[in-house]
């Protein structure tokens, strides 16, 4: 049983709706609450379609978010559209919600990539919410699925060597100075984007520091954000200082990035006046970054891994060697521990060493010899429970014969 309300709205027209809900005294709240927007001439906002809503909001926020941002709140909306088709917001159930999850999941997207997608489209109505369009968020109960533990990968202080070596090694067609991205990425912690956006006036070799920090787009640079907003400021070690050092001998005068060639960046320029250029372009300004990075790899004999992972190396050793966890996190430009962890930190090599050890030692002492006496005590009462479960059974089975 559900209570419904008859009205007439602004223009005369009879209408009939449904409360929802077989609570009386609710309901006489809603009457009276329509009854007053009526007499107040409060007309009701107009239903808009799922396209129409996004279209809205992005008319609205377009010039508060990142480009990036954008583009991935536009996919998950148009993904949400082709699942449940291009209905009324206001007819948006949680229903939807779940079976959007599961058709991204089916698509082969990974459960984390899926549950981003859920939480844009939360978010685009809980805006929706808060302007009017929607009374209460239709996703608002949506939960994603549980993300597992992967484990995190980080390189051998042998494979370490053995990639700058390769790096060394390495004939890039455009130039790119490989042993100093994977040397960045080894000592700083820095992201592919970080290193492949930094230009000179970030590195200061007095101070042997290197920032990083957005840039806005100019004359001779794109406009590139930092992930998080985060800026922060590294060191540069001794080793990685003489390669930065060399590295800017040979640039011609006058350039701008650090890290990206010439005569790649000379391009960049053309397709920037051509209007063919994006903020999206700009996160990787390197061609075939991954497929270089795996030719390196294959050159130092390393079968698996990463640019990311060297990341991830790096805040590991920090953590090995001494750094608080505070100190990582911030190192790291996360504003969570807990993301830092979860992401980034491989179990510590002298933890697991440290464990075995005492478990030897409890092993090796009284406790352990207790404990095994224990064990055997308790297998010999097990058998001695079965053998007596059995006798009884007998009995049972038995006595209505006497």
């Amino acid at each position: 049983m559900s209570y419904m309300m008859d009205y007439s709205d602004e223009t005369g027209n009879r209408r009939r709706i449904s409360l929802g809900h077989a609570d009386k005294r609710k309901a006489e709240a809603q009457r009276a609450q329509k009854e007053r927007e009526l007499r107040m001439g409060i007309i009701e906002s107009a239903s808009m379609r799922l396209s129409q809503l996004w279209a809205d909001s992005q008319a609205r926020t377009r010039a508060q978010l990142r480009q990036s941002s954008l583009a991935d709140a536009d996919i998950a909306v148009r993904e949400l559209i082709a699942v449940i088709g291009d209905i009324d917001c206001q007819k948006v159930s949680h229903k939807d919600g779940e079976q959007f999850l599961q058709a991204c999941l089916d698509k082969g997207n990974a459960i984390g990539t899926a549950n981003k997608k859920v939480r844009t489209v939360k978010r685009v109505f809980e805006l929706a919410v808060l302007r009017g369009f929607l009374e209460v968020n239709p996703f608002r109960h949506l939960r994603g699925g549980r993300v597992p533990q992967q484990e995190i990968h980080v390189y051998s202080e042998d494979e370490c060597h053995r990639l700058l070596k390769a790096a060394r090694e390495f004939d890039d067609p455009e130039g790119v100075n490989w042993e100093l991205l994977i040397a960045l990425a080894l000592s700083t912690a820095m992201r592919c984007g970080e290193l492949l956006n930094l230009v000179w006036r970030d590195v200061d070799f007095e101070q042997q520091i290197v920032k990083v920090s957005p840039k806005l787009a100019a004359d001779k640079t794109w406009v590139w954000f930092v992930k998080d907003a985060e800026r922060r400021t590294l060191s540069l070690t001794g080793d990685v200082l003489n390669i930065f050092l060399q590295h800017h001998e040979k640039q011609p005068e006058g350039s701008v990035y650090v890290l990206v060639p010439a005569c790649r960046y000379e391009h960049i320029q053309q397709r920037r006046k051509g209007g063919k250029w994006s903020e999206q372009d700009g996160r990787i300004p390197i061609n075939n970054f991954t497929r270089r990075f795996s030719r390196i790899l294959e050159r130092a004999s390393i079968d698996s891994g990463t640019f990311h992972d060297l990341r991830r190396t790096c805040l590991s050793r920090w953590l090995e060697n001494g750094l608080s966890e505070y100190d990582v996190m911030k190192l790291a430009g996360h504003s969570e521990f807990s993301t830092t962890q979860r992401f980034y930190l491989a179990v510590r090599t002298d933890l697991v060493d440290s464990a075995r050890v005492v478990s030897q030692a409890i092993m090796s002492n009284d406790f352990g010899a207790r404990l095994a006496l224990a064990s055997v005590k308790s297998k010999k009462n097990r058998v001695l429970n079965e053998a007596e479960g059995s006798r009884t059974l007998n009995l049972r089975i038995d006595s209505p014969m006497l």
